[in-house]
């Protein structure tokens, strides 16, 4: 009977210790181990970025917003390249590393993480195949985000990982690449080539030519011809007992327009004929013409999609109908101003150019890539200015002269929130029950929220059911509950008073300190309160702070 009393007692009191050491000690450990090492040679690359913005700047008359505080750049950071806020481990961590060139540290470090990987490849993913699931038992879009990760975390050139896509052979499952391919099949009408080579081009190249599958395009250079002689390279594709194979022996066949009837049409390519090779498949041959070195169009789609999944806005918009790189345009009908609203001047070169060009000197390396956008000057700006002028404020955030603020994504808000209901780090190191949770709740949440797609980067306004969602969905209930496991309930209880668990509070969900006007709103709130009611207390705070227009915004 005793024993019966005691026990109980005895788990609150170890749970009573440990939760006081997170939330009042510095945090050690895990959370401060030096990982991955930023990459030497960068500066040189942040500096072209820089100067080309302080040309763009200055010839449009701006002056940028000030520079940002760090621990507001760690949280964009985290919420890019992992789709979540940092948790009070990291940033207890981040906070107690007094070194040089903390950001850069810290930024290598997330990016040899692999929740970088994982979630990274899901937003590549989206773009080189899509959101369906297709058809499962010939295709698989989770092994082949399982193998994207895998390529991310190993950081193979970019080139490799677009050669074996296009090009791949075998089973879906044995070889996860080929589910590229297999994603522009039907299993009614076999492969379907135009969808694929629309998808090739979008995806690798960044450019729309789908229009012209069934016309020539009315605003653009692409011609039918050009697209059938695309698809064509997808014509010799089967489907064996072996997976995807290619058979020399089939024939790509187009209705023509005129007459109606069917002709062959063999595999071109619309310009750099002389990147494609002679030799291998039809589609080796077309993946070889795409990660061409002198295709620029390859470096700069890559590079205008890294720098939209990293300040939620990309260079160039849509992010995947991009104009013909200086230098290289095609002759063709084009209407002025469509496609390119930042119109260079004579001589002037386009970040693409400038971003993509470093990309290829320095081995289509992503990780160094993100390394460079990162450290570069309008990554660390304010996404706040003093400027009273509309139309000026409208140009600064067209020239990023100013963060853009950017409605987090669906899967974005969910990572924020189960993380600010722990106050340890949930990445692949957490116990697997919370990472079966995590999946769980997160694909739930995105279904029922709404998932964006695949063209994820486009403004879109909320919803009224997104916000009842945050306000009232029994996952928020369930996050903020304070239970004494829950981040909520450890602070209420653990934090030695009311100052800290204010600050506790606003670190966990917003990643900053309150302010001197909210602590002078809510610490009366917090101390008018019996130490009984102050768990209840927490929770009205943690559900006041995650829907503030703050929690679900980069900034």
């Amino acid at each position: 009977m005793r024993w019966n009393l005691l026990l109980p007692g005895a788990v609150l009191l170890a749970v009573i210790c440990l939760v006081s050491f997170v939330t009042h000690q510095p945090l050690k450990g895990v959370a401060t181990e030096e990982s991955a090492r930023p990459t030497a040679d960068i500066d040189e690359s942040v500096q072209k970025v820089n100067l080309f913005f302080a040309r763009r700047w200055a010839g449009e008359d701006l002056q940028s917003a000030k520079q940002t505080d760090e621990l507001t750049v760690l949280r964009r950071i985290t919420l890019a390249l992992m789709g979540t806020v940092p948790s009070l481990e990291e940033i207890r961590a981040f906070e107690q590393d007094r070194g040089p060139d903390r950001v850069p540290r810290w930024t290598a470090r997330f990016l040899h993480d692999r929740r970088y990987a994982e979630y990274f490849a899901e937003r590549l993913a989206r773009g080189f195949v899509g959101v369906e699931g297709g058809q499962f038992i010939v295709y698989r879009r989770d092994r082949f985000l399982n193998w994207l990760s895998d390529q991310l975390e190993t950081n193979r050139p970019y080139p490799e990982l677009v050669r074996e896509m296009i090009g791949g052979n075998g089973l879906w499952t044995d070889e996860p690449e080929v589910n590229f391919v297999m994603a522009g099949y039907d299993d009614g009408e076999g492969f379907n080539e135009n969808k694929l080579a629309g998808r090739a081009v979008r995806a690798f190249l960044g450019q729309r030519i789908d229009c012209a599958q069934c016309h020539d395009h009315p605003f653009d250079h692409w011609k039918q011809n050009e697209f059938a002689g695309l698809a064509a390279h997808f014509g010799q594709l089967k489907l064996s007992p072996v997976g995807v194979r290619e058979d020399r022996d089939l024939k790509f066949e187009v209705e023509d327009r005129n007459s109606l009837e069917k002709k062959v049409v063999e595999p071109a390519v619309p310009f750099g004929e002389k990147w494609e090779p002679t030799e291998g498949t039809r589609r080796e041959r077309l993946a070889a013409w795409v990660t061409h070195p002198e295709n620029r169009r390859l470096e700069r789609a890559i590079v205008n999609r890294v720098w939209g999944l990293l300040f939620g806005r990309s260079w160039i918009e849509p992010v995947d109908d991009l104009p013909d790189p200086s230098g290289d345009e095609i002759a063709g009908p084009k209407v002025d101003g469509a496609k390119h609203p930042k119109t260079m001047k004579p001589g002037e070169q386009d970040l693409l150019d400038v971003l993509g060009a470093d990309f290829r000197e320095h081995g289509y390396d992503l990780r160094r890539l993100i390394e460079v956008i990162v450290a570069s000057k309008p990554f660390l700006l304010e996404s706040k200015s003093d400027v009273d002028d509309a139309s000026r404020l409208d140009r600064m955030k067209e020239h990023f002269a100013i963060f853009p603020l950017t409605r987090l994504r669906p899967e974005q808000i969910i990572g924020a929130l189960l993380q600010a209901s722990s106050l340890t780090t949930i990445d692949q190191n957490s116990h697997l029950i919370s990472r079966l949770i995590k999946l769980t709740r997160s694909n739930d949440f995105v279904k029922e929220y709404g998932d964006l797609g695949e063209n994820e980067l486009e403004d879109r306004a909320g919803t009224i059911p997104q916000a009842l969602l945050r306000m009232n969905g029994n996952l928020v209930s369930e996050t903020i509950d304070a239970k004494p496991f829950t981040a909520s309930g450890r602070i209420s209880q653990m934090a030695p008073d009311d100052t800290k668990r204010l600050e506790l509070c606003y670190l966990v969900c917003l990643t900053r300190r309150p302010t001197p006007e909210e602590s002078a709103y809510f610490l009366p709130v917090l101390e008018e309160n019996r130490p009984q009611r102050r768990g209840l207390v927490v929770e009205d705070l943690y559900w006041t702070l995650f829907n503030s227009p703050e929690f679900a915004w980069n900034h």
